[in-house]
């Protein structure tokens, strides 16, 4: 995952990754068909470890303000960006996925993202029902701007520097 994270599909290279797990290139090919079936399967890992990562944080703050929860759920997603090559793999791909392998990338990245959404409609909801926001905001529209927000500081974690990341989390 860190090759390809870092390096992008076309910059992994898998006598690299052999090397760098203790084995030789052509072992490999015993547990993946090739390159492709290793990307695929790393995709699918990284989408899946970051599901749970966020279902924890969610769960640590359930209790909280909306306004809470929201905040740290975009400041962890930064720190995640920081810490995980999990992070960094999703959002490269995400935003520049191999071309040959677009259709099935994608496939993996929306099911993250409706996952994402599935996690966030119930706490919209939650704060509809209490009367924390309108009753007139649908909690779908709700969860749908909240992860556009999220998705600009996508943009400036993988584009931009620490400057404009901090001024984008801060207007957010």
């Amino acid at each position: 995952m860190h090759h390809f994270a870092l390096r992008g599909y076309e910059g992994a290279s898998l006598a690299h990754i052999a090397k760098d797990v203790g084995i030789k290139k052509q072992s490999i090919y015993t547990y993946f068909a090739g390159k492709d079936d290793l990307f695929l399967q790393i995709c699918e890992d990284a989408c899946k470890f970051e599901i749970s990562m966020v279902m924890e944080d969610l769960v640590l703050a359930k209790d909280k303000p909306i306004k809470n929860i929201l905040y740290n759920f975009l400041e962890q997603s930064m720190e995640r960006y920081a810490k995980y090559d999990s992070t960094k793999f999703i959002l490269g791909n995400a935003f520049l996925p191999p071309v040959h392998l677009r259709e099935q990338v994608m496939s993996e990245l929306y099911s993250y993202l409706d996952k994402l959404e599935e996690l966030f409609i119930p706490i919209f909801n939650k704060v509809k029902e209490a009367g924390e926001i309108s009753s007139m905001i649908d909690e779908e529209m709700a969860t749908a701007a909240f992860l556009a927000v999220l998705d600009s500081l996508f943009v400036e974690m993988l584009y931009g520097d620490a400057h404009r990341l901090k001024k984008r989390f801060r207007a957010s």
